[in-house]
C-alpha cells in the first residue's frame, strides 16, 4: 500500500477552519474509496474473518456488517446516523449492524479514502453523506454480484432483503456473509452510476431508531480519554500563565522533586509547565506545590471594564467596516418617520466540556501513538507529528469518544500537542496528559464577546425602510485562521447575516440595509462555540426585530412575514413554530411568548417560549422549535439535539460569564460558573418539516433561536426590552 507523500506543513496548511472543527479540504471522495480493498490490506481496520467489501463496509461470515465512520462521536450521533445511511443503501440487517472506527492514519495510508475526518459546524452527516450512502450502494451491488457469479444467474434475477439475497425463479437464498469474501475481489461499480434512494422512500434512514452507542455509557464500562488505563502509564498536570500571553520565567523542581510518585518536570513551551507522576492526583498536587514564576506580560493590566469599554467605543468607529450595503441605510433610518435603536452585549462564554481537555501519547523510536477524545482525527495527527518531529507516515491517533465536544476539541489541538511534548521526555513509556477542571476553565478558546448596535427607520405605516446591524467584537478567525481574514475584514463574524450561500442567510429582504463588523481583539483567545457566531448574531437581530415590531405596534410573527416573502424556508419555520405553539390563542393570565428565527449551519430554525415573570424570577415553561434541516436521518436523535441546544441556551443567557480580572479568567470552576440544572429545563416541543431538498446540520441549528424567543418574551412581561447578557445584567435569574 502506497502512503500518501504529504509534509506536515502542507497537511497542517491544508486545514481551513469552519463551524467548529478543522476541515481538511479533500473535494470529492476519491475513487479509491471505491476500489477493491482486499480482506487482507494492513492499513485497513478490518479485523480476522471479517472480509472488506471495500472502504465503508466488511462483513463476517455469520453476516455482522461493520460500518466504517471517519467522524468523531461526542453525543450526537452522528455515529448511529451515518450507520443508518449506509444501512439504508446496503439493504442490510440494522440489528446485525456495527460500527468501526477508522483512524487518520489508516485513511492517510490508503489515500485518503475516508476523506476528512472533522466533526464540527454540524457536517457530521451533511458533508459526508452522498459518498458514505455511494460506498454502501456500491458494496450491495457487488455482494449480488458476487451471488449472481456463484449462482451462474443474471443479477436481474436477484432481490435482496436485509442481507439475504433470493433468486427469484427457484428461491434459492443466500446472505451477505457467505458472499462477502468474493465481492471483495469483484471490480468495483463507477460511483456516478448508482441512483441512491429517494429519502422519501428510506425504511432504516429516517427512522427514530435507538444510539448504537448508549450501552457502555449507562452501564459505565465506556472508557473515555479521562478514563483510559494503559500498562506502564504515567500521568500528567499541566498549568499554563495565568495571564494570556504571558511567559514562564522559572520554577523550583526540587520543591517537589521528592512527593510521593513524583517523577519529573517539563516545560512543554515559554508559558506552559507539567508535573508527571504515577497517578494524576499526585501530579497535579505536585503541580499546585510547584513553586512558579510568571511574567504576565502586558495582558495582565487588561480587566472586564476596559473590554467592555473598547467595544462600546468601536461601536462609534467610522470606517471601512461594511460586509453588505443595500441603498443608503443610514441616510433612510434617519429620514424615516420612526428611528428605532438599540445596543446589545453578549459576554465569552466557556465550553466546560463534562470531560476536560486530555490526551495520551507513546513515543516508541521514530512512531507516535495518540489516544484523543478529538473533533477532528486529522488535526490532532498533524498536531502529533508537529510536536514530536515525527513524519506523519510513523503517527497514529486512535479517537476515543468524547465526554462533549462543543467545537473545543476541534481547530484547537493544544491538548494534543502538550500530551505529545511531556511523552517525548518519557520514551516508549505511554503518559496521559489531563487538564484540571481550573485549567482547562481558565485556558479555554472562548465564545467571542460582541456587542451590537442596531437601528431601523419605520414609516408612517410601521413598515421598515431601512436596517443598520452593527457588531464591534472579537475575531475567531483572528486567533484561529488569520489568513482567513481578507482586507481587514473578517466576514465569519456576521455569521446568519449573509446575503447568500448555503449555511447563514439573513432571513428577511430590508428596502435597504448595512451590515458592519469592527474586529476588535483582546489577549483573550476564543474559538467555535456549539452555534458559534449565530449565537449572538441571532440575539442582535431577533430581540432587535421584537423591538421594531412594538414600536410598529405589530404582531411580532406578522411583524417578521412582511419582510419574508422572498425567504420561504425562513418564512416556513416561522409559520410552523407559531402554528404549533398556537400564537394567535390568548394564553392564561401571567403568561407572555416571545419568538425567533435564524438560519445556521444550513438550516432553518424557529422557537416560540412561553415564560412567565414572578418578580425577578423567570419561569421558562414552554418552548416550541421548528426545524428544517433538508433531510431527517433519524428523527428522535434530532430532538435530542435540540433538547441540547437548550440546555445550553438558557444557561448561556441566564448563567454567569466568563470575566477578566487583571488579565486572568476570574471563573475558575462551576462554583462561579454554573449549568443549567435539569429543573430549569422546561417543556420542549419539536416540529420537523424537512423539505429534502438540501442537507442541513442539526447540533447547532436551534440554539440561536432560543436565547432571543425566551428574551422577548421575557420582555414582553416585564414591559421593557432586555440588551444584556446574560440576564442577571438585567436584575433576572432563572427558576
Amino acid at each position: 500500500m502506497t502512503i500518501e507523500n504529504i509534509s506536515r506543513r502542507d497537511f497542517i496548511i491544508k486545514g481551513t477552519l469552519v463551524g467548529g472543527g478543522l476541515m481538511l479540504g479533500v473535494g470529492a471522495l476519491p475513487e479509491f474509496a471505491f476500489a477493491q480493498a482486499g480482506q487482507y490490506d494492513p492499513n485497513s481496520p478490518t479485523k480476522a474473518g471479517e472480509a472488506e467489501v471495500n472502504a465503508w463496509v466488511s462483513i463476517k461470515p455469520d453476516d455482522t456488517v461493520y460500518v466504517r465512520i471517519a467522524r468523531s462521536e461526542m453525543g450526537q450521533g452522528t455515529r448511529t446516523g451515518l450507520a443508518q445511511l449506509v444501512t439504508e443503501e446496503l439493504e442490510c440487517n440494522w440489528k446485525k449492524v456495527k460500527t468501526q472506527s477508522a483512524t487518520p492514519g489508516q485513511s492517510l495510508a490508503r489515500k485518503r479514502v475516508w476523506g476528512e475526518h472533522g466533526t464540527g459546524g454540524s457536517r457530521g452527516i451533511r458533508i459526508s453523506e452522498d459518498y458514505v450512502r455511494r460506498g454502501a450502494a456500491a458494496a450491495r451491488i457487488m455482494l449480488v454480484q458476487a451471488a449472481a457469479n456463484q449462482w451462474n444467474v443474471p443479477v436481474s434475477e436477484l432481490t435482496v432483503n436485509k442481507g439475504v439475497i433470493t433468486h427469484t425463479p427457484t428461491g434459492r437464498k443466500t446472505t451477505y456473509g457467505k458472499v462477502a469474501e468474493l465481492a471483495s475481489t469483484l471490480t468495483p461499480p463507477d460511483p456516478k452510476s448508482i441512483t441512491l434512494r429517494d429519502p422519501r422512500d428510506w425504511k432504516v434512514a429516517g427512522q427514530p431508531y435507538a444510539r448504537l452507542d448508549t450501552a457502555n455509557k449507562v452501564n459505565g464500562t465506556k472508557v473515555y480519554g479521562a478514563d483510559l488505563q494503559m500498562p506502564g502509564m504515567l500521568c500528567a498536570s499541566v498549568k499554563a500563565c495565568p495571564v494570556f500571553g504571558g511567559k514562564l520565567v522559572s520554577y523550583d523542581e526540587a520543591k517537589i522533586k521528592n512527593l510521593r510518585g513524583v517523577k519529573g518536570v517539563v516545560k512543554i513551551d515559554d508559558s506552559t509547565v507539567a508535573v508527571v507522576a504515577d497517578t494524576w492526583w499526585r501530579a497535579n498536587t505536585a503541580l499546585n506545590a510547584l513553586p512558579i514564576v510568571w511574567d504576565e506580560g502586558k495582558g495582565a493590566g487588561v480587566s472586564q471594564g476596559d473590554i467592555d469599554k473598547m467595544l462600546r467605543a468601536g461601536l462609534d468607529e467610522q470606517g471601512d467596516f461594511w460586509q453588505r450595503k443595500v441603498g443608503d441605510a443610514p441616510e433612510v433610518i434617519n429620514s424615516s418617520s420612526k428611528k428605532v435603536e438599540a445596543i446589545y452585549y453578549t459576554p465569552f462564554r466557556a465550553h466546560v466540556t463534562m470531560e476536560p481537555m486530555n490526551a495520551t501519547v507513546k513515543i516508541s523510536g521514530d512512531r507516535a501513538e495518540a489516544w484523543v477524545p478529538t473533533q477532528n482525527g486529522e488535526g490532532s495527527l498533524a498536531a502529533l507529528s508537529e510536536a514530536t518531529g515525527i513524519p506523519l507516515a510513523n503517527c497514529e491517533v486512535y479517537k476515543l469518544d468524547s465526554g462533549c465536544g462543543l467545537g473545543r476539541r476541534g481547530s484547537t489541538q493544544d491538548f494534543t500537542t502538550f500530551a505529545a511534548k511531556v511523552a517525548m521526555q518519557y520514551p516508549g513509556v505511554p503518559v496521559k496528559v489531563l487538564w484540571s477542571r481550573e485549567e482547562d476553565m481558565t485556558h479555554d478558546y472562548y465564545h467571542p464577546i460582541a456587542m451590537a448596535k442596531m437601528s431601523a427607520g419605520l414609516d408612517a405605516s410601521g413598515n421598515v425602510t431601512g436596517m443598520h446591524i452593527k457588531v464591534a467584537g472579537q475575531s475567531i478567525n483572528a486567533t484561529l485562521a488569520p489568513a482567513a481574514i481578507k482586507d481587514g475584514k473578517d466576514e465569519r463574524q456576521l455569521q446568519g447575516f449573509y446575503e447568500k450561500g448555503p449555511d447563514a442567510q439573513l432571513g428577511y429582504t430590508f428596502p435597504t440595509l448595512l451590515t458592519e463588523y469592527v474586529m476588535k481583539n483582546t489577549h483573550v483567545p476564543v474559538g467555535p462555540w456549539r452555534g458559534v457566531n449565530t449565537n449572538q448574531n441571532g440575539i442582535f437581530m431577533e430581540c432587535f426585530m421584537d423591538e421594531c415590531a412594538k414600536a410598529a405596534g405589530k404582531d411580532p410573527v406578522k411583524f417578521r412575514q412582511a419582510v419574508m416573502q422572498s425567504h420561504p424556508k425562513h418564512l416556513g419555520v416561522l409559520n410552523a413554530a407559531a402554528q404549533k405553539a398556537n400564537w394567535d390563542k390568548p394564553l392564561p393570565a401571567g403568561t407572555f411568548r416571545g419568538v425567533a428565527q435564524f438560519m445556521g449551519y444550513a438550516s432553518y430554525s424557529a422557537c416560540v417560549a412561553e415564560v412567565s415573570v414572578d418578580g425577578n424570577i423567570v419561569h421558562v415553561k414552554r418552548l416550541v422549535f421548528a426545524l428544517n434541516s433538508g433531510h431527517v436521518v433519524n428523527p428522535y436523535l434530532t430532538r435530542e439535539q435540540i433538547e441540547g441546544s437548550v440546555a445550553m441556551a438558557l444557561g448561556a443567557i441566564f448563567n454567569p460569564e466568563i470575566t477578566v480580572e487583571n488579565g486572568r479568567i476570574k471563573q475558575q470552576n462551576l462554583d462561579s460558573y454554573p449549568m443549567l440544572k435539569l429543573a430549569s429545563t422546561p417543556r420542549i416541543e419539536t416540529v420537523l418539516v424537512p423539505t429534502y431538498d438540501f442537507w442541513g446540520g442539526v447540533g447547532e441549528p436551534t440554539i440561536c433561536v432560543v436565547g432571543p424567543a425566551v428574551a422577548n418574551a421575557v420582555s414582553a412581561a416585564i414591559g421593557r426590552p432586555v440588551r444584556n447578557f446574560p440576564l442577571y445584567k438585567e436584575g433576572l435569574s432563572l427558576a
